[in-house]
């Protein structure tokens, strides 16, 4: 599931991992999973960028490997999501012309991603659990209790955001009061920024309990629009920026000492911990069936999610998408 081509939910659909994709646009701006470019700006809409997600998985602040098929899921839950968020924050969808295309209004980042946790989780060096086990008990400006399990739920849902460190670079933890007090974003817009996350993992929470699933935690991107508005920015309650458990077995896991059923890329996190890996030195062999089994859990999230099946296109990404975008006059008429 790491390369090349793979079966799709039907057996009968090839998918062919996107991972570099060229266009015929300005402005590229590369990410570890996403690529974007500007397209004309609109009187409505002001100006806009053309996001393409790739089917590469990031792990420990670097790609490990890719997912066929990934990309489209994750940007057509995230359309999904934005519209069932739409009410409590603005944000950058305009429109879906391929799978793995996402128009938007153009967007000023805030330099922080909101980190919103409901558990004590996680396998990297700065999770959560992983400094709450080394004896830390005021974590990011919140204070947690003595004998907490790993996976259990938190008393209360926080918020621990993070810089966006640069390619190549870890991110580096703060407080809720660290954002303001370094000048990072101004007070009244981080007011804003949070009361919005916690407003959209509640939402997100209610939707993933119908849907039978655990929301442990997400992480949230903001950025302001042209005209200075604050917006939702960047994908929304995915497999890749949240972690989803199995509500079913949930409680007997945690009671067992095990992990939860995961739903989501902290499988591979996992699979990588056991074997050493951490982020540094080369990306060891994890095996098809583990990346089988991550693409599975994907998928499962999504359609649990959303009540529809998910369905890859067949096809080579690279020669779809470019007529995809040529079919919706996005594309130089010469291109």
């Amino acid at each position: 599931m790491h390369a090349g081509e793979t079966s799709g939910s039907s057996a009968a659909v090839s998918v062919v991992a996107l991972d570099e994709l060229s266009l015929p646009l300005d402005g590229r701006r590369d990410g570890k999973i996403r690529s974007s470019w500007t397209v004309a700006p609109t009187e409505t809409d002001g100006p806009r960028r053309l996001f393409v997600t790739s089917d590469r998985l990031s792990a420990f602040d670097r790609v490990v490997g890719l997912v066929p098929g990934k990309g489209q899921l994750l940007n057509l839950l995230s359309w999904w999501w934005f519209a069932q968020l739409g009410d409590i924050v603005a944000n950058h969808a305009l429109s879906v012309p391929d799978p793995a295309v996402l128009v938007a209004r153009e967007a000023t980042p805030l330099p922080v991603e909101v980190i919103v946790r409901r558990a004590i989780t996680g396998v990297t060096n700065t999770s959560l659990w992983r400094r709450y086990e080394s004896g830390q008990r005021t974590i990011d400006g919140h204070v947690l209790p003595d004998g907490l399990a790993k996976n259990e739920l938190l008393p209360a849902t926080v918020i621990t955001p993070t810089t966006k460190g640069a390619a190549g670079s870890h991110d580096e933890p703060l407080s809720v009061a660290d954002v303001a007090q370094r000048g990072l974003v101004a007070p009244d817009l981080w007011a804003q920024v949070c009361d919005a996350a916690l407003r959209m993992f509640s939402a997100g929470e209610r939707i993933a309990e119908r849907a039978g699933l655990v929301l442990a935690d997400t992480k949230y991107e903001f950025g302001l629009g042209h005209d200075g508005h604050l917006m939702l920015i960047d994908e929304v309650h995915t497999p890749d920026s949240s972690r989803f458990w199995e509500r079913s077995s949930y409680e007997a896991r945690l009671s067992q000492g095990h992990e939860p059923e995961s739903l989501d890329k902290e499988l591979i996190r996992r699979a990588f911990a056991e074997l050493g890996f951490r982020g540094d030195g080369p990306t060891p062999d994890l095996g098809d069936h583990v990346w089988a089994a991550a693409a599975a859990g994907y998928q499962r999230t999504y359609e649990r999610l959303t009540g529809t099946p998910f369905a890859p296109p067949a096809g080579n990404p690279t020669l779809r998408i470019p007529a995809a975008l040529a079919a919706a006059g996005l594309l130089p008429e010469s291109s």
